[in-house]
């Protein structure tokens, strides 16, 4: 019995090793065939593709010592807008949002107002610069769609294909003025298997102040034939820290979607302070 157990525990520990380094092999093998090319057209390929997609979302959010909680609905057509309704998570709708690459619009039904604002507000509540194409693929876990495709790095980082770039440029046809033209420092992590992004960073160095923004995906549920990633996890690490973890459900894409957006005429316009 002695020998037989030793046996049995020698055979696995060969089973694992093989199977490790046989895992390893076929994980390098796009790295040295093709590069990061190859990787980028996987990475392309499996992104998640549509003209509308909604579904149910809840959010915890913390930033330092303040918490909340709450649910709603999102709809997004590609490129162009993100429309959400929010409410606490046992309440009626609190809050209604409009996103365009221009404009940030908010109805805020428990204070009878509303506010118009350029899309840098995004940036400010955030502390991080992004454009409508970053919110976008950050929601969605997709790469940015509007930026170039050169000069990035590929290595293999805890099981995973870690591709790096500096200086990442937006495209010059859709840089718009006063607009983020460059992403400083970017880093993506892919699953070997799906090509789906596990984790994606962005990083700027300004005034010796390094500003991060972090999403990681998990939880991927078969959508129309794509995968799509249920739960996601963002941190901000700027002056202050920001930890949002987003779930969704009831995911549903290409519907026909209508994106509701009546300011009341009783309602009061506010102004957000700088």
């Amino acid at each position: 019995m002695r020998r037989s157990g030793l046996f049995a525990i020698v055979v696995f520990m060969a089973v694992a090793f093989f199977s490790c380094r046989s895992e390893r092999s076929m994980i390098k093998a796009p790295i040295k065939e093709a590069g990061p090319d190859y990787l980028l057209s996987q990475l392309d390929e499996h992104e998640l593709k549509f003209d509308s997609f909604k579904a149910k979302f809840s959010i915890h959010y913390a930033k330092g010592s303040k918490k909340s909680s709450f649910k709603g609905n999102i709809r997004i057509k590609r490129d162009s807008l993100i429309w959400m309704s929010i409410a606490p998570i046992l309440g009626i709708e609190m809050a209604r949002i409009l996103i365009t690459p221009d404009s940030v619009k908010v109805i805020d039904r428990q204070h009878k107002s509303y506010f118009v604002e350029d899309f840098t507000y995004v940036n400010r509540f955030l502390n991080n610069a992004l454009d409508f194409d970053m919110l976008q693929a950050f929601l969605l876990g997709n790469d940015f769609s509007f930026y170039e495709k050169a000069n990035w790095k590929v290595n293999i980082d805890g099981g995973l294909y870690r591709l790096a770039t500096d200086n990442r440029r937006k495209l010059k046809k859709y840089v718009k003025q006063n607009q983020i033209s460059e992403i400083p420092i970017q880093k993506t992590w892919l699953d070997p298997r799906t090509f789906k992004i596990k984790k994606v960073m962005i990083k700027e160095i300004r005034d010796s102040k390094n500003r991060k923004l972090t999403a990681e995906y998990d939880n991927f549920y078969v959508i129309g034939k794509q995968l799509f990633p249920l739960h996601a996890q963002y941190n901000v690490k700027t002056n202050d820290n920001i930890d949002v973890i987003l779930d969704y459900s009831k995911v549903a894409l290409n519907d026909d979607l209508k994106y509701p957006f009546r300011i009341s005429s009783k309602y009061q316009r506010v102004r957000i302070a700088e």
